[in-house]
């Protein structure tokens, strides 16, 4: 009964953000001389692919009958969905953090890291045609390695906070910018593509024999076997905190570190482990970007997703299947408000006003700590299920 009212507590209140949101990004167009009812339309369109009128090309499916007839776009529909795998792997990144009360802004630099070690990887083994190795080999050892980059790059400020007590939130901020600088400075010297025709800060073309496949639901699109990824990497989470001894003492860390401590959690090692976690979760969102993408590093390739991660995490409610939902409504937004500044001229910062309305909100619900109360109750429920057990 408990977990029902925590759990209708929980969606309530994301919702509520989210429509606060939207009305004051209306208020906002309103202001500037813009139809908000136009400018919604148009962000429906461009986020779910569903339009009036008939089917047009191949990717699009008719639906209704009569005066009622529209269509599905595939290809827009796949967009959005290309755009919530990586923020999937971020919200993920930064949930698993705030689970040890770790506030892990680092993950624009580990994604930063995974997507750069993961293409000198896809580069190993190419030939003159873009071949490589067999990918049953290479595709597992170039998400490995943006695994291990990103894995390490979340493990240092971990490391610094369990010995020296260096705050989270600096140490991260700091190796966002060291990531960022390191690979420009590599892709334009050391790394660069050697192919004299491109003269762009990039490496060189990946493997084809490490390129991700694309899902055939819209031909063309950006959508790649990494939004499978991601979705098994929310279960996975969701998993490891909820069913395992590590999850266990993650969140008792996140409750109350010293009392954690007092109970015999290693609090040191859980906290390493977090950040390593988190780190590799990000790390796999730059592999999938250059894997599925790209099939290159290049500059700006983490975009914002690192941060935009923070957004999905706080109003995913820290959780697997709540992440999913929330990265999906970003992906959607993000593309949507391409297609409504193409179609009325409103600028697309206007997503970026109902995601920030968002965070403030959600933000101030765990200033008040009203989430402390979930994650006792959820610590409790393991404890009680256990003391069950052992007594049956």
């Amino acid at each position: 009964m408990r977990e029902r009212i925590l759990e209708k507590e929980g969606l309530f209140r994301p919702l509520l953000s989210v429509l606060v949101g939207l009305f004051l990004a209306a208020l906002v167009m309103r202001a500037s001389g813009y139809d908000p009812r136009a400018a919604y339309s148009a962000l429906w369109s461009g986020a779910t692919g569903l339009q009036s009128g008939p089917a047009r090309s191949p990717n699009d499916i008719p639906i209704g009958l009569g005066s009622r007839l529209g269509h599905l776009d595939r290809f827009v529909l796949a967009q959005s969905l290309a755009k919530a795998t990586p923020l999937l792997f971020a919200g993920l990144s930064v949930a698993i953090g705030l689970r040890a009360g770790l506030f892990n802004i680092g993950a624009q630099g580990q994604l930063t890291a995974g997507a750069l070690a993961a293409a000198l990887v896809g580069t190993l083994g190419r030939s003159g045609g873009g071949g490589g190795w067999p990918p049953w080999l290479h595709i597992p050892l170039t998400l490995l390695a943006g695994v291990a980059a990103g894995a390490a790059w979340g493990a240092l400020p971990g490391l610094l906070k369990a010995r020296r007590g260096v705050h989270e939130v600096i140490s991260t901020i700091m190796l966002n910018y060291i990531a960022a600088n390191l690979a420009s400075y590599l892709v334009t010297h050391g790394l660069k593509d050697p192919n004299p025709k491109n003269m762009a800060p990039q490496t060189a073309l990946m493997a084809s024999s490490s390129w991700l496949a694309p899902l055939p639901f819209a031909p063309g699109s950006n959508l790649t076997v990494g939004l499978l990824l991601a979705l098994a990497a929310a279960a996975g989470v969701a998993f490891l905190i909820h069913r395992t001894a590590l999850g266990f003492e993650i969140r008792a860390v996140g409750v109350g570190m010293e009392a954690a401590r007092a109970t015999g959690v290693p609090v040191a090692r859980v906290m390493v482990i977090a950040m390593a976690l988190s780190g590799a979760l990000a790390g796999v969102a730059g592999a999938v970007e250059v894997m599925g993408v790209h099939h290159r590093y290049v500059q700006g390739v983490a975009g914002n997703y690192g941060f935009d991660g923070i957004a999905v995490a706080l109003l995913g409610g820290l959780n697997g299947g709540g992440a999913v939902l929330s990265a999906l409504f970003f992906g959607a937004l993000s593309n949507g408000a391409t297609g409504m500044q193409a179609q009325t001229d409103v600028p697309d910062s206007i997503s970026v006003i109902v995601q920030a309305v968002v965070i403030l909100l959600i933000g101030v619900r765990y200033s008040r700590k009203k989430a402390a109360p979930a994650l006792v109750a959820a610590v409790l429920d393991t404890d009680e299920r256990r003391e069950d057990e052992d007594a049956f």
